[in-house]
């Protein structure tokens, strides 16, 4: 038996459907937050490995701590919107056996978000990038303090990335009664 493509409009349709939903799905993964296995911090990139061993030898020195990365602590996501997935060091996902509160405070924990070759981290309780029009733009919940309040005054940040520049972009609003 031999098998002929179909070339009515209802195959077409559905192909082109499929096709679709494809890239959807593809685009889809670079923009949300991919968990990576960090069980092998050789694979980082070396600014990363840098911020790895620094909180390794500072729980080791703390009570001969043993330190570990927990699932989540770093993520692939495209942070520039040039469709690549860049690299997150979280760490909020950080653990240290004799000191719970060695990475995160009430201010949050230090992201460290490597775009390319440029390294820049934030103090946050969580973040997210989201599409506001032709920008990529990451999203963080602050420290109260970052709005002219305390710890418990919400507050958030907006940046996007400014590639011709290396560097993130973000202002305070100026808000009119």
């Amino acid at each position: 038996m031999q098998l002929k493509p179909r070339s009515d409009t209802a195959s077409c349709a559905s192909y082109g459907i499929g096709r679709i939903l494809a890239v959807a799905l593809l685009a889809t993964s670079l923009a949300l937050p991919m968990p990576v296995l960090a069980s092998e911090t050789s694979e980082l990139p070396e600014m990363l490995q840098e911020k790895v061993v620094q909180a390794q030898q500072a729980c080791s020195e703390f009570e001969n701590g043993q330190f570990s990365l927990e699932w989540g602590a770093v993520t692939r996501i495209d942070l520039d919107g040039d469709l690549r997935p860049d690299w997150v060091l979280n760490e909020m996902f950080f653990a240290c056996s004799s000191a719970v509160s060695l990475y995160c405070g009430t201010g949050g924990c230090m992201s460290h978000f490597l775009v390319g070759d440029s390294l820049a981290s934030l103090l946050n309780h969580g973040w997210n990038v989201v599409d506001l029009g032709p920008y990529r733009v990451l999203l963080s919940d602050a420290h109260g303090s970052q709005c002219g309040g305390i710890n418990p005054t919400p507050c958030v940040t907006a940046s996007t990335w400014d590639a011709e520049n290396g560097i993130w972009r973000s202002t305070a609003a100026a808000w009119e009664k």
